[in-house]
């Protein structure tokens, strides 16, 4: 079944030979557009998130076809240059310069098909003086100050729950490529895109930490730290989310709750500004409700209100949220009934799945080596 009809990646052609997370979700992205993705792994042990387990492989690359190269190999260059000649994009995710050596690098591509477009995807990017370092997203997001950015009032330096600058870099890289591709198709020319995702993540925080430069000396008086805009614990262990910011919205908390709790009706409190000069009275005073009942309690007292009031969701509740069943986000993959999520961008003229099928490794590569052309998008898989 065809994806996306409409989709100008429709026909598109990626090779994508990156691992782990920031290639695989820029080609999902992409496949999940309409574009047709040939995942090219290394024949000994594959992907290296496969050994993370099936399903942290499968929510990055369903879908997709699997073929297995030798690299290394005469042939297995020569196997990936012949797919190269069909392709639109290569997407890799090795260190700079690996391509070169391994006779792949964007001049080689070039060479057998000069409109290709070679989507590199490094920590640090192809030059610079960090060009050659490893890391992984931790180190990024430490290098591009995102714990410089005061964010609560009771901030502790820790580890983000998701891989944020991978994510990051994905988003990035699949935009792009998008934009790389198009424009090869019109002029005939491919080009060499170098993502780092340092960069990518460096170009998320640095709004805010400017800002945080800006205001080095005044610690949490900074604007970007709000006493009523946090993460607040209750009675029974569970947190919950008050995401107050405009004024209107600490109104209607005081016409909410109010009558139980008439502190939160000081005339001190009013504005944001008063409440900004008194952070740490306003942040007690709401630390100190909501520990006082539990969280079922919450979201009775805030049913229907207009307070920007989540209560914070374990993963067994997630999947189950009426608001995620109705947009549909999840859905099952192959016969394991793995979940994973859409393309998260719903588009009128319609958009399809793509496959749920999870390949092996190698598992296509009969159907992919053995075709004298790229098989159609809209064949088996």
């Amino acid at each position: 079944m065809s994806v996306a009809a409409w989709s100008c990646l429709q026909d598109v052609k990626i090779l994508d030979l990156s691992q782990l997370l920031p290639g695989p979700h820029a080609s999902l992205a992409l496949s999940q557009l309409g574009a047709d993705v040939i995942k090219v792994e290394q024949p000994n042990g594959g992907d290296t998130i496969r050994a993370l387990g099936r399903n942290a492989f499968a929510q990055l690359n369903h879908g997709k076809r699997c073929i297995a190269l030798d690299l290394k190999s005469d042939d297995g260059r020569e196997s990936f240059l012949r797919l190269a000649r069909e392709a639109d994009a290569v997407i890799e995710g090795f260190r700079p310069g690996v391509m070169e050596r391994l006779g792949l690098g964007y001049r080689a591509l070039s060479d057998a098909n000069p409109r290709i477009v070679m989507c590199s995807i490094s920590g640090f990017g192809q030059t610079g003086p960090y060009a050659a370092d490893p890391g992984h997203d931790l180190n990024y997001l430490a290098l591009a100050g995102y714990w410089a950015i005061p964010a609560q009032m009771e901030d502790v330096v820790a580890r983000p729950r998701l891989r944020v600058s991978d994510y990051a870099a994905a988003s990035y890289a699949s935009l792009s490529l998008a934009v790389a591709i198009m424009s090869a198709r019109q002029s005939g020319r491919g080009q060499h895109v170098d993502v780092s995702i340092h960069d990518a993540i460096l170009a998320w925080t640095a709004g805010s930490a400017w800002s945080a430069k800006c205001a080095a000396d005044a610690g949490l008086c900074t604007p970007g730290v709000m006493p009523d805009n946090d993460i607040f614990a209750t009675a029974d262990g569970r947190h919950m989310v008050l995401g107050i910011m405009e004024n209107k919205f600490w109104l209607s908390l005081r016409e909410c709750l109010g009558g139980d709790f008439p502190e939160l009706l000081s005339p001190q409190y009013e504005t944001r500004a008063q409440r900004q000069q008194r952070k740490d009275e306003v942040h007690a005073t709401l630390k100190h409700i909501f520990a006082s009942r539990p969280l079922a309690a919450w979201e009775d007292a805030f049913h229907g209100s207009d307070v920007p009031f989540s209560p914070v969701l374990h993963a067994g509740e997630l999947f189950d949220d009426p608001h995620v069943q109705a947009r549909q986000v999840p859905r099952s993959l192959d016969e394991n009934a793995c979940l994973a999520a859409r393309f998260p961008v719903k588009f009128s003229a319609g958009l399809d799945d793509v496959s749920a099928r999870v390949a092996s490794i190698g598992q296509d590569n009969d159907a992919v080596l053995g075709a004298p052309v790229w098989p159609s998008r809209t064949g088996p898989v």
